[in-house]
């Protein structure tokens, strides 16, 4: 699912709200901010439930008010429908905080 006529095809929404595909591999990528830790904390625990309903983990690192989420399908090698299910969850959650 890597080629950019597919990227732009099926996740338009997704790139226009920040996510970036990431050259050195088949994957996407965004960073979140929010107002402190608890927020934060609070948005990867509401990601981790549906993630874990999805048998599909984010790679996430925290620091702070900080996320940073890469998606990918490592079973794939790369990036699948799941992901783009799994992004428009997170972007939902985050506009929740």
């Amino acid at each position: 699912m890597s080629s950019d006529a597919q990227w732009s095809e099926i996740i338009p929404d997704l790139k226009a709200s920040g996510w970036v595909d990431l050259s050195e591999r088949d994957a996407i990528y965004k960073e979140f901010s929010f107002k402190n830790f608890n927020q934060a904390f609070s948005f990867m625990s509401h990601v981790a439930l549906q993630a874990e309903k999805m048998n599909h983990h984010p790679e996430w690192f925290n620091v702070y008010n900080k996320v940073q989420i890469t998606l990918t399908s490592h079973d794939c090698g790369g990036l699948t429908k799941r992901d783009m299910r799994l992004a428009k969850f997170i972007e939902k959650a985050a506009a929740s905080m």
